[in-house]
């Protein structure tokens, strides 16, 4: 004896439209996702934390190495992510880079998680 049921479509009306709001585009995307990525190491989170709350609201890549208890190598390529991710700005100055939030860059961020 079978058991199984045959299930049978149901052409209701309401079912598979198609969102009245756009998604977000293939580049905006790829942007979100690069803000997303640098933010989501610990490391890089801590850097930001450190430039925002400097008394000049930048630093130096010389006074980073120290509280991440990370070599300058490594220091400097979080901060290069952070760069590219649009949320730092670097500034060169004679042997050393200096680093400061880019403004509205954590707002932006913030408005990204919203705007979802």
């Amino acid at each position: 004896m079978n058991t199984a049921q045959t299930l049978e479509p149901t052409l209701d009306a309401s079912c598979c439209l198609p969102s009245e709001q756009p998604a977000i585009s293939v580049e905006d995307a790829q942007q979100r996702a690069l803000m997303f990525k640098a933010l989501a190491d610990p490391n890089r989170l801590r850097l930001l934390s450190i430039v925002k709350a400097g008394r000049s609201g930048e630093s130096c890549v010389c006074d980073l190495t120290e509280p991440l208890d990370l070599g300058q190598p490594t220091v400097s390529h979080h901060l290069k992510i952070l760069v590219e991710a649009g949320l730092l700005h670097r500034e060169k100055r004679g042997t050393w880079a200096y680093y400061s939030i880019v403004p509205g860059a954590l707002d932006k961020v913030a408005g990204l998680i919203i705007s979802l």
